[in-house]
């Protein structure tokens, strides 16, 4: 009778090799369960690899172990003993798992003033790992926001008070001249200059957290900016956001001053590092800041 076992080459004992920190498989399509819904995601998984007579590892024995997460909520809990089944595949080989998904998060979003609403989308990344019997997980957010640069309003405001001196200069006004010069092209003759920016922040979780506090992060940093992106609107709407605008000037500096300060706050948090981009329509470069605590 013909022998039909198949070769397994990878398991086959070597000479000493070098041992490897991670081996695995990136950008593997995946539907995750999370916050009631079910949402398309790409993951990572890998191991370290320290047996030194060993070629290689089971991957396709991690590749399993990923459909838990298409039955059970996307929670720190799962994500730790997924991690653990990791291990427990490749006993003697690894002391080290790891594990990284990345998916968008959507949300529906009130306008600010009209009953109206509409989705916006989050890319959200988890990092987690286990090394040396420690279980860490990260989570990241990209937040985009609206920002107006200060020394461009300061210089729209001077140009309007000369345009005022120059139309004015020979009487006095009256109110209903006043009122109707400011709402004129004649009067505003400049505006400050806007750009879509970025906020992307990396906090560490606490270890014992029963979900993951992704939606929260994004309410604390959009709260923090007063600048959030819109979507459904109507005029009273963009009103707002312009209001919201002028009420909330920011340099990037101001705007990664902000964020350090509320995610300070975030009890859940143990460190974080941020960076905010601002795409500037002066110039053809972007002005960015950068922040971090306990990293």
């Amino acid at each position: 009778m013909t022998d039909l076992t198949l070769p397994d080459i990878a398991a086959q004992a070597q000479q000493q090799t070098t041992p490897l920190d991670w081996v695995g498989m990136r950008g593997i399509a995946l539907p995750v369960q999370f916050e009631g819904h079910r949402v398309a995601a790409m993951a990572d998984a890998g191991v370290s690899l320290v047996d030194g007579t060993s070629r290689g590892i089971h991957m396709s024995r991690l590749y399993l172990s990923l459909e838990r997460l298409e039955h059970e909520a996307l929670t720190p809990l799962a994500i730790r003993r997924l991690l653990a089944d990791f291990l427990v595949s490749h006993e003697g080989l690894s002391n080290a798992a790891y594990l990284r998904l990345s998916f968008e998060h959507l949300l529906k979003r009130p306008a600010l003033i009209s009953p109206l609403a509409g989705w916006k989308s989050y890319a959200v990344t988890l990092d987690a790992k286990i090394e040396n019997e420690m279980f860490h997980v990260e989570l990241s957010v990209r937040v985009p926001y609206s920002s107006t640069c200060p020394c461009s309003a300061a210089l729209a405001r001077q140009l309007i008070q000369k345009q005022f001196q120059t139309d004015f200069a020979q009487r006095n006004p009256s109110r209903e001249e006043i009122l109707s010069w400011l709402s004129s092209s004649q009067g505003i003759v400049a505006t400050p200059h806007s750009q879509r920016s970025m906020a992307k922040v990396h906090v560490r979780l606490r270890d014992n957290l029963e979900s993951l506090p992704a939606t929260a992060l994004i309410d604390s940093i959009e709260m923090s900016l007063g600048t959030a992106v819109q979507t459904a609107v109507k005029r009273a709407d963009e009103q707002a956001f312009a209001l919201a605008n002028g009420q909330n000037l920011m340099f990037c500096e101001d705007a990664a001053r902000r964020l350090h300060k509320s995610l300070r706050q975030l009890d859940w948090s143990t460190a974080f590092k941020l960076r905010v981009e601002h795409a500037e329509s002066l110039h053809a470069h972007d002005a960015v800041a950068s922040s971090q605590w306990q990293w």
